[in-house]
């Protein structure tokens, strides 16, 4: 879907290349992880609370695809979703989910004149790609995964030398 639509179906599909069950999430715009849905194996199917239905969502698994259908999309429903697989840690690419971005246009009024006639260009106006900003967020959302683990083994091995330390000092 290339333009959603308040109160639209939303169906998103996730293929695995393994049958072990499936979490779906969401990342909001914030960058909040909420849990939505786990499908297991064999098609049974728990959402948030353990519950089996859930009023905003549905989820099936068909073999190997698993899907999530947002019945009515809302503006508390932007953001990524991410299916993860069972048993392994794995994400899979962002699905982005936003509505179109609506622009406002200026009135246009003559930038400031010099002395010599030339219009001044102000440095500070720059324009973010909403793509380049989003894939570095989520570059960071992926070094998270990969920074924190490093870096509790860095302090775990600091103790661990500075016990050996202590403990060689005293014999």
């Amino acid at each position: 879907i290339t333009q959603l639509r308040v109160g639209q179906r939303l169906e998103l599909e996730c293929q695995t290349d393994r049958d072990s069950g499936v979490f779906w999430v969401h990342q909001d715009k914030s960058g909040t992880l909420h849990f939505i849905v786990f499908i297991s194996s064999l098609s049974q199917v728990t959402f948030e609370g353990k519950q089996r239905t859930s009023t905003h969502f549905e989820a099936s698994k068909d073999n190997r695809f698993y899907r999530l259908v947002v019945k009515s999309f809302t503006q508390q429903d932007e953001g990524n979703y991410f299916c993860l697989m069972n048993q392994t840690l794995y994400f899979s690419h962002g699905l982005p989910a936003f509505f179109p971005v609506t622009t406002i246009v200026a009135p246009s009024t003559p930038g400031p004149i010099t002395q010599r006639g030339i219009t001044e260009k102000d440095p500070c106006t720059t324009t973010l790609d909403p793509e380049t900003t989003m894939q570095q967020e989520l570059n960071f959302f992926c070094h998270i995964f990969i920074w924190a683990p490093l870096t509790g083994l860095c302090l775990l091995i600091l103790q661990l030398l500075v016990i050996t330390i202590v403990l060689c000092q005293r014999t």
